[in-house]
Parts: structure tokens; sequence; C-alpha cells
């Protein structure tokens, strides 16, 4: 027997993947797009009944908050634990770095060399403590109107920042990621974003996936050929207050 939360949680990912379904669909796509539900300011219980309920990713903002969800995770069920891919989502401040390489499974916003050099530093360090740890996938949070005071790099700094991160031993170059600007047409800030991305995967083979998409913008997100959407609001609601 379920509880209300996790059926209305059931309710919204349903919908949700639905949407993901109907905009392969639209946009003529046959391959999958991995989606991360982005679980900042809700508790760890909905974390245990997204995971319950089949989600892989979980994404989340904060470090603070992210670091105290996996361990209470961890000491909730450890089997559900090791189900759960933790995403790193949001802006990371470099004195953070080291300290999110210790929990994240993949980083989305990687927008500067002091960045990713504190993530590899702190995975160096796990796999010093550890005999299985990977390189740490990592994506380039891109900053489409190059306000980079908002989170990203800028485009044309982009290349020399793709170049420092292929360089890293301990961080896997992933794509890259993009939150669209405010102003203007979503659609057309994707595709822009798209070209980038492809020029990326150009010179970095490896990197080909594209993070892109939320709640409000899936459809257009996919349509330009995103291979991650993170999703919040859609499938958990408002977020609680603080």
């Amino acid at each position: 027997m379920t509880d209300p939360r996790t059926d209305e949680l059931a309710i919204r990912l349903a919908a949700t993947r639905e949407r993901l379904d109907a905009a392969l669909a639209a946009a003529g796509r046959t391959d999958e797009v991995d989606l991360v539900v982005v679980t900042k300011f809700h508790p760890v219980d909905d974390v245990i009944r997204l995971a319950r309920l089949g989600v892989r990713d979980v994404g989340e903002n904060r470090v603070q908050e992210a670091a105290a969800k996996v361990a209470d995770l961890a000491a909730a069920d450890a089997g559900l634990a090791s189900s759960v891919r933790w995403n790193m989502v949001g802006n990371i401040q470099s004195n953070k770095a080291t300290a999110v390489a210790g929990w994240a499974d993949r980083v989305h916003s990687v927008h500067s060399a002091k960045v990713a050099g504190g993530l590899d530093r702190g995975r160096a360090r796990l796999a010093d403590e550890r005999d299985d740890v990977p390189p740490l996938p990592v994506l380039l949070q891109l900053s489409l109107d190059g306000d980079t005071s908002r989170g990203g790099v800028s485009r044309e700094d982009l290349p020399a920042l793709a170049d420092h991160v292929a360089g890293l031993a301990h961080l896997t170059l992933s794509g890259l990621m993009v939150v669209p600007p405010l102003e203007g047409d979503a659609a057309a800030h994707f595709a822009d974003a798209a070209e980038i991305a492809e020029g990326l995967r150009r010179a970095h083979p490896g990197a080909i996936g594209f993070s892109a998409g939320m709640s409000g913008d899936i459809e257009a997100a996919i349509a330009a050929g995103s291979t991650c959407v993170r999703v919040g609001t859609a499938i958990l609601g408002p977020r609680p207050v603080v």
C-alpha cells in the first residue's frame, strides 16, 4: 500500500515521461534521454519514493543539502542508494568543488578551470581511499548571453576550458549544459546551444551529452537534440517554503 505522496509522485512522473516520449516522437528521435529529477528543497523521503518508482538520476542544486541527502539515503537504504545516480546541476563555488567530487556521480555545471581543478583533486582523493572510483563525468555549463555572473562559461572561453578539463586525469569531459536566458525564445536559445554542443563534440568526440530542458521547456529542448532534461516542479510540485 502506497502513501498519498508516492501516488502523487507516480502520477507526475508518468506524465513527465509521457511528455518526453511525445517530444521524442515529434522530433523523429528513437534514442533515450536521461530524466534527472531535481529534488532541491524536497526531503530525502521524496528521493526514496522516487527511487522506488524507478528514478535513477536525482539532481541537486545546493552542495550542503545534496551531501546531507546522499548520506541520509545511504543510511536509510543502502541497496536503494546504490541505484541512484547523483547529479550536481547547480552553481559550484570553487572552494566547495573538492567536496562535491566526494558524492556526485555526474556534474553538469563546470564553468571554470578552478572548479574543474577542485573536482579533479576531490576525485583523486576519493580514488586514493577506494579502488573502484572512476573518473567523474562532467559537463561544461555554457552562458548563452555572455553574462557569466549568472553561471556558465562564455562561448569564447569554452574551447580552452574544454581542453583543460579533457587533460585532467580524474575527470571525463561528457558534454555541454545550458540554462536558456529568461529573455527571448527558448527554442532559439536551445538551437544556438545545440550548434555549440556539436562543435564541442567535434573537438572532443567523447563529449556527447547535451543537458538542456527543464519543466517548462522539455519539448523545445528535445527538438534541439537534448540528451538529458532536468525536471523539478513538474514532478515534485512547488518547492516547500524554507
